[in-house]
């Protein structure tokens, strides 16, 4: 059985080789990227590695990134993140929630309606305690999304290698 979380609105699955066409046309939008690791776009190879490394997470691990996808349509309009912060090891050990929606559907508050579903999941089924959401500090709509989702800011740093400004968020399971 395949694991799925259901929102009011969203289906999210676990990753899988067969969204990478969909994944890369979100991910090659500057404006989504622009707060991304060094904010440059990806291309269609780069975004097939990227699902081919979360599909192995999955394998080993057992959880990692969702496709965030819409009931009513079916399309995939974002990821889902639960991640390992290897790009900021003053936090580790640590596990991160992120999101990130496709530029059409912004506004519709699909990134805290994932995001809950997947926090949900790290909180209930995998037991964790807490976890972070590492947010550039220029990136004020991912800031209002950890607000939303009752995260309070940790600390504030810099990414190293990327020499970015980064707001480290955190909730801790209640």
């Amino acid at each position: 059985m395949t694991l799925e979380l259901r929102t009011e609105r969203l289906l999210l699955r676990p990753l899988s080789t067969g969204d990478a066409e969909a994944l890369a046309a979100i991910n090659a939008d500057p404006e989504v990227m622009r707060y991304i690791g060094n904010g440059a776009p990806r291309d269609l190879e780069q975004t097939e590695a990227l699902v081919a490394k979360v599909a192995s997470h999955w394998d080993e691990h057992g959880w990692g990134a969702f496709a965030v996808c819409e009931n009513d349509t079916g399309d995939l309009v974002g990821l889902g993140i639960l991640a390992t912060p290897s790009f900021l090891p003053e936090i580790l050990p640590a596990t991160e929630v992120g999101w990130r929606i496709g530029r059409d559907r912004w506004g519709r508050g699909y990134a805290p309606e994932a995001a809950r579903a997947v926090i949900g999941f790290a909180f209930g089924d995998l037991g964790l305690d807490r976890v972070v959401s590492c947010i550039h500090s220029e990136n004020a709509a991912s800031v209002r999304v950890a607000e939303k989702l009752g995260m309070a800011l940790e600390r504030e740093t810099i990414v190293p290698g990327y020499e970015v400004p980064c707001s480290v968020y955190e909730l801790k399971a209640h």
